[in-house]
């Protein structure tokens, strides 16, 4: 019976070979630890036997092979998100777990209880902080976020909370927030926070929509009376100018025929004073004109002088009775 014997390496592999095999895989691992990439929008934190030893930008970098150096890569550019009492599923719609119903449940200020949802949009500006000085970095954002809308709920009506003061709350939430973060050195910067869902709790949904329903009566009422007042207001304005406009035209017209009249009252009271029986007669003359002006088929006078007209005497008991008058 015959044995099979298995071929010795080398036989078919010499030292040489042997020795550009494991130089090739010396070569491979030399380049695998000690080349790296970084992306655009990305920061190389490097560390040599664990500390800090610098920062790389985007390009192709080098680094100490076998683990000496170490790199980790940050995306800086990227707008990170945290929600809170609700999560986002992959197909778009939002689902609240038992995990979240107890982190969106808040006292407000009029001690009532309200479920709040909101997210925050935070972005890195540190890598090197955010790789070493916090360890529990999501945990602590998540705590912060959730202390700080605790207490700005608190401090406010439950009915504030759910319209007017939505943004007072977001503007100061990103403030506070950045400036607790900022003195624990995480390395972030909040960009925003939204308030999403602020709804009562389900035992008391049906008295704050009558509630809801019955300050939207009021807007409504408000915003209609605005615009009557709007369209009455102009109208009556423009009337009233319209009123005061005539009333000084017919001032001005009485004040210049006032004055007219005493122009020529003073005219007349000139030539009273020069020959007052001439200007006495002829008063009466126009006195007697002016009276009997719309008188049908009569006339007083005859101004051709091709007629004459008896009339009383003016100059009465000195021309002797009555006597024609041209």
């Amino acid at each position: 019976m015959q044995h099979f014997t298995p071929p010795k390496v080398g036989k078919f592999l010499s030292p040489t070979a042997l020795g550009l095999i494991a130089l090739g895989i010396v070569l491979v691992i030399l380049l695998g630890t000690s080349v790296y990439i970084v992306d655009q929008a990305e920061e190389a934190v490097v560390t040599r036997f664990g500390k800090y030893l610098g920062t790389k930008g985007p390009g192709l970098q080098f680094k100490l092979p076998f683990g000496i150096d170490r790199n980790y890569t940050i995306n800086v550019k990227a707008v990170r998100t945290e929600q809170f009492g609700f999560r986002t599923l992959q197909s778009g719609i939002s689902s609240t777990y038992s995990g979240e119903i107890s982190e969106a449940t808040m006292l407000t200020g009029d001690l009532n209880i309200v479920d709040v949802e909101w997210i925050i949009q935070y972005r890195i500006t540190d890598s090197k902080a955010w790789v070493f000085n916090v360890m529990e970095r999501e945990r602590t954002i998540r705590d912060v976020s959730r202390s700080v809308i605790n207490m700005l709920a608190g401090d406010r009506a439950i009915m504030d909370i759910m319209s007017p003061e939505r943004a007072a709350i977001e503007l100061a939430g990103t403030d506070i927030m950045n400036e607790t973060f900022e003195s624990y050195g995480l390395g972030i910067n909040v960009m925003a926070v939204k308030l999403q869902n602020i709804d009562p709790p389900a035992g008391v949904q049906e008295a704050f929509d009558d509630v809801n329903m019955a300050i939207q009566d009021m807007n409504r009422l408000i915003n209609e009376g605005q615009q009557v007042y709007n369209e009455e207001i102009p109208r009556a304005k423009g009337e009233a100018e319209r009123v005061i406009q005539v009333a000084q035209g017919y001032a001005a017209e009485r004040v210049n025929r006032a004055n007219g009249d005493v122009a020529r009252f003073n005219a007349v009271y000139e030539e009273y004073r020069r020959a007052p029986e001439v200007t006495r007669q002829r008063l009466y003359y126009e006195m007697i004109e002016e009276v009997f002006r719309d008188a049908d088929g009569m006339v007083i006078i005859d101004r051709s002088l091709n007629n004459f007209l008896p009339m009383m005497n003016l100059g009465g008991a000195r021309s002797g009775g009555q006597g024609g008058t041209r």
